[in-house]
């Protein structure tokens, strides 16, 4: 939540009332925004017990716990056989699992049972919404992106099945599917913002990458929207990424 997608979800729930909880490993930036939304800070690894405990937690000290954003994720690339005929770390293969797809479940089973603890606000009986964070790799992954597709295939394949579970306590679980988005992991300077346009000339329309800003307004359609369940959105431009 201290920056990139994160940040701009936690900037519009705030904006519209909601005590925000920064789960982040970035203290500095974390506890910065935390400070400016009048929320607070955990300091977390989504794939610990202990960290993801904390954090709901804090959630639940603040009052009843109603949304969960899982938007927490790491990249690696890497052939699954290199040049030279070596195959690809299974450590490195492992984190990257371990933090997109076991740290997203890890957070939402226990959000999700703080959730089903809670009072229903509305006369059908909903009680909260879990929003996860895919990414269109999941569909249309690249070359050296087998790790990452698979977690976020993951995050996929167990939204239908999670909000079958948690229809049960009236808890809805959708899931979002960002394409190229322009988020600090591209840097900045001269030499970005060239590779930035380049790349946004492979998105469909418009021919630019996507705001933080514009995937924060898909989360919190379907926070508010209270029909919309077990559905994954992709929000790309229209773009089907290459093999490369």
């Amino acid at each position: 939540g201290a920056s990139g997608i994160g940040e701009a979800v936690a900037r519009q729930l705030a904006d519209l009332g909601v005590h925000v909880v920064i789960a982040d490993l970035n203290a500095d930036k974390g506890e910065a925004l935390a400070s400016e939304l009048k929320g607070i800070f955990v300091s977390t690894n989504v794939a610990s017990e202990d960290d993801a405990a904390a954090a709901v937690l804090a959630a639940t000290d603040l009052g009843p716990l109603r949304v969960l954003v899982n938007s927490a994720g790491i990249g690696w690339a890497a052939r699954t056989v290199d040049r030279n005929n070596n195959p690809a770390p299974l450590d490195a293969f492992k984190k990257v699992v371990d933090v997109n797809l076991v740290g997203s479940f890890n957070m939402l089973r226990l959000a999700a049972a703080e959730m089903a603890k809670t009072d229903p606000v509305t006369d059908d009986g909903q009680r909260g919404v879990v929003i996860n964070l895919t990414s269109v790799a999941a569909f249309d992954g690249q070359i050296g992106q087998a790790a990452y597709s698979a977690s976020k295939g993951g995050v996929v394949g167990m939204t239908l099945p999670i909000a079958r579970d948690l229809s049960a306590v009236g808890i809805r679980v959708n899931t979002v599917a960002p394409g190229l988005i322009d988020t600090p992991i591209y840097g900045s300077g001269p030499e970005s913002d060239a590779f930035k346009a380049n790349l946004g000339q492979n998105v469909l329309f418009p021919k630019r990458l996507g705001a933080a800003e514009e995937l924060a307004f898909m989360v919190l359609d379907l926070i508010t929207n209270p029909y919309m369940n077990a559905e994954v959105v992709r929000v790309d431009g229209g773009i089907r990424m290459p093999p490369k």
